[in-house]
């Protein structure tokens, strides 16, 4: 078997804990990939052009960030955490609803703004409360987490697909039409579909075709209504409803209570040392924790390489999403607009591919050995897609490979750090804020060179980021080094003070047997 039986123990232990966390990330898939095969049929729904249709995409994005920065408020208890959950996961099934009533752009763009940061409350609590849940043995279940989103960025666009207009509404270019002409292939013999079809051919004008993308999102929002529903549950059975008493125990109740008298002499320890550390509270409460002032260099890189890393590598997966179709388009490849067309779901079903193997890997090899290989194999892999050019052959098996190697860098860097950091610190907070800002980042820098340095700019820029992000990843593993070699010589000092002690205790001791015996 790939995982032992002391991980299945882990698992059964928190299996209802874990399975709600891996749906409420189905969420997140379900959200962050379905404006791109819709933005056409959006873009008539709201009678904007397409540069203002864009901007729906950046106000996503950048309340993704905010969210994610401030998504660690809500990890101090378990009924804030889960109730922010639940909140987040209403509110994108309620945002699914509503999109079809947004008729102006503006509206639009503040629909999606709140599933952004309903994402970003997603993203953080997940990944927290399972690093907090499994800690050294959160790798296997960071990867499964992280699966889930490729999972629910696959199903949102087949279900969009039978429901998209194949002629638009004539705001846009013929080449932006083809742009999202690469699903609508999928799925069209379905019963739902070809009624649609029928509709609006027996309704419409002869040759335009109404757009009834609403059903879409209508079915997206039911499909995504059990997630806040499973959370709900989950907080129904932790007790923590006031409510609805549950009437069971909690599975680990006589466990805690063992352990209890047990941990009772280390607990202010432990309190005091995360509260030195910071928690994983969020990124603005960490920065500004007075506490943090006695700590080594050491800690704050290893947070800040580890953001850079994710700020790169994230770029990387936003960029390739984005722009590949683009690049595949254009001179030298010039590939038909329908055959590009599949070039980002290829690297979404790579990227899904590679987080359901990283499963077993993470389980068999050390978070620090995977990304030391995913990084060399993302470089080689861009390089590639450099010096091959204008390969029709290479750019598909390129697309596949460099989302099989960027699949697993999120959750095995989160693994890889928090485990540096004992579990104490804002890791999680960090990093995920920085892959978010990465992410919205790269997007625009590397879109903008496109625009003016035409698309052999595409693979360079991948090449350049993938670079600095090994280059900030061999600076971590240097201060890991340094952080480690501290916590040895911080240990030593503590034993030798306790030795002195221990001695001048010793004669007190036997001084005072020997009056106790005469």
């Amino acid at each position: 078997m790939f995982v032992d039986d002391r991980i299945l123990t882990l698992f059964k232990r928190n299996a209802h804990h874990t399975l709600t966390y891996w749906s409420v990330f189905f969420s997140f898939g379900l959200c962050i990939a379905f404006l791109g095969p819709t933005i056409l049929d959006l873009q008539c729904q709201t009678n904007s052009t397409l540069n203002q249709i864009t901007w729906v995409f950046f106000s996503q994005q950048f309340c993704l960030l905010i969210g994610s920065s401030i998504g660690g408020i809500f990890k101090r208890t378990l009924f804030s955490a889960l109730s922010a959950l639940f909140v987040s996961a209403l509110i994108i099934s309620v945002i699914f609803a509503i999109i079809p009533l947004c008729k102006n752009v503006l509206v639009l763009a503040i629909a999606m703004a709140v599933s952004g940061l309903a994402m970003g409350i997603i993203d953080t609590i997940a990944n927290i409360q399972l690093v907090s849940i499994y800690q050294k043995d959160s790798a296997v279940f960071l990867q499964a987490l992280h699966f889930f989103i490729g999972f629910g960025a696959l199903v949102s666009p087949l279900i969009a697909d039978p429901f998209l207009s194949e002629t638009g509404c004539g705001n846009h270019t013929g080449n932006s039409t083809e742009m999202v002409h690469h699903f609508r292939s999928m799925l069209r013999n379905s019963p739902i579909a070809q009624h649609s079809i029928n509709d609006s051919h027996s309704s419409g004008e002869p040759g335009e075709e109404d757009s009834n993308v609403h059903y879409a999102f209508w079915i997206m929002a039911l499909i995504n209504l059990p997630v806040p529903v499973a959370v709900l549950f989950l907080m129904y059975r932790e007790q923590l409803i006031p409510c609805c008493p549950s009437g069971t125990p909690r599975l680990l109740d006589k466990d805690e209570l063992a352990m209890e008298n047990h941990q009772g002499a280390e607990a202010p320890d432990v309190e005091q040392s995360e509260h030195s550390a910071g928690g994983h509270g969020d990124i603005f409460s960490c920065c500004r924790n007075d506490n943090l002032r006695g700590l080594p260099v050491s800690f704050f890189m290893i947070h800040i390489l580890g953001g850079l890393v994710l700020f790169m590598t994230d770029g990387i997966v936003g960029t390739y999403a984005g722009f590949v179709y683009t690049y595949g388009v254009s001179e030298p490849i010039s590939l038909p607009h329908k055959t590009a067309g599949y070039l980002a779901s290829i690297f979404w079903a790579a990227i899904t591919a590679g987080r359901l193997l990283s499963i077993p890997l993470s389980y068999r090899f050390k978070p620090v050995k995977l990304l030391m290989f995913n990084l060399a194999g993302a470089i080689v892999t861009v390089l590639m897609l450099l010096i091959f050019y204008t390969s029709t052959i290479f750019l598909f098996v390129g697309t596949c490979l460099c989302g099989l190697f960027l699949s697993s860098i999120f959750p095995c860097m989160l693994a890889y750090t928090e485990d540096i950091l004992d579990y104490q610190g804002c890791a999680t907070s960090v990093l995920v804020t920085s892959a978010g800002m990465g992410e919205m980042v790269m997007q625009v820098l590397v879109g903008s060179i496109i625009q003016t340095e035409g698309s052999y700019s595409f693979p360079l820029c991948g090449m350049i980021i993938a670079c600095l992000g090994f280059i900030f990843f061999i600076g971590l593993l240097l201060f890991h080094r340094m952080h480690r070699n501290y916590l040895t010589g911080t240990s030593r000092k503590s034993a030798m003070v306790e030795e002195p002690a221990t001695e001048q205790s010793g004669p007190a001791r036997t001084e005072q047997t020997e009056s106790s015996s005469s």
